[in-house]
C-alpha cells in the first residue's frame, strides 16, 4: 500500500520556519480641490410649444456665450438633459394642453476658484436660470491620491517591522499588498441660486450683480492597504 504524502502548507499560509505578519496601512490626508463643478438648469415655459423649444434655445446659446467667455477656466463644459412636456389641464374632458415646459442642463467644471463666484453671479442674475453648486473636488489624476497610497503603504511596513522587532526579529520578504480602498472624491458643500422667476424691467437695468463669496472645501483623501511579510523565525526561548 502506497502511503501518499501530506503537501506542504503554502508559504503564504505561514510556518514555524517561515512566520508570517500581515498589516494595515492607513493614511488620512487634507488638500485643497482642484475643480469645481456647477449645474445650470434652464427652463422655458409658454402655450405654445415652438415658442417654448425656442425661448429654451435663446437662454442655452446665451448661457453657454457666457460661459465659454471664460476661456481655459472652464474645463468642461457638457450638456445635461434636455426635455420638452406638456402640462394638462386640470379640468374639463380629453386631453387638453395648458402649457409647455421646457428645460435643458448644463455641467461645468472649473479650475480657477478666483471667477467661480462671479460666474455663479451672473448666470442666477438670468432670466429662468437655477444653479447648484459648487461640488469641489480633486481630479482622479491628483497627486494627493499617489501621495494618500504611498503613506499607507509606509505605514503598513512600519507596523510589520515593529511587530517583528517585538519578537525580536526581522521581516523577511513581502508575500502580498493589497489596496483595500482609495477614498476621496467631490466634498459636497452645495447651495441653489436663482429663483427661476422672470425679471422685471427694472431688475434688467440694475447695476450687475456683485460676485458670490464662495470659499472652497478642503478633500479629503483616504487611503487603505493590507500587507503581508514573511519573517527570519524569532528565537522565543
Amino acid at each position: 500500500m502506497t502511503e501518499t504524502a501530506t503537501p506542504a502548507p503554502h508559504p503564504s499560509h505561514g510556518t514555524p520556519t517561515t512566520p508570517r505578519v500581515t498589516v494595515r496601512g492607513e493614511a488620512h490626508l487634507e488638500a485643497d480641490p482642484e475643480i469645481a463643478r456647477i449645474a445650470v438648469t434652464l427652463t422655458a415655459r409658454n402655450t405654445d410649444r415652438r415658442t417654448t423649444l425656442d425661448d429654451l434655445n435663446r437662454r442655452n446659446t446665451a448661457t453657454l456665450d457666457l460661459i465659454k467667455g471664460y476661456g481655459d477656466t472652464i474645463e468642461k463644459l457638457e450638456t445635461g438633459t434636455l426635455t420638452i412636456r406638456p402640462e394638462l389641464a386640470r379640468h374639463g374632458r380629453g386631453e387638453r394642453i395648458r402649457a409647455y415646459h421646457g428645460s435643458i442642463q448644463l455641467i461645468a467644471t472649473l479650475n480657477d476658484f478666483t471667477v467661480l463666484g462671479e460666474i455663479v453671479a451672473r448666470l442666477a442674475d438670468q432670466e429662468l436660470t437655477r444653479i447648484d453648486g459648487p461640488w469641489w473636488a480633486l481630479r482622479p489624476t491628483s497627486p494627493h491620491h499617489a501621495a494618500a497610497r504611498r503613506q499607507a503603504v509606509q505605514e503598513a511596513l512600519q507596523r510589520a517591522r515593529e511587530y517583528a522587532e517585538a519578537l525580536g526579529t526581522h521581516i523577511d520578504a513581502l508575500l502580498e499588498l493589497s489596496d483595500t480602498g482609495t477614498l476621496g472624491g467631490a466634498t459636497f458643500a452645495t447651495a441653489t441660486y436663482g429663483g427661476g422667476v422672470l425679471r422685471s424691467a427694472r431688475a434688467e437695468n440694475a447695476p450687475e450683480t456683485a460676485p458670490v463669496d464662495l470659499e472652497p472645501v478642503r478633500q479629503n483623501v483616504d487611503a487603505q492597504v493590507e500587507a503581508a511579510f514573511t519573517l527570519i523565525p524569532p528565537n522565543l526561548g
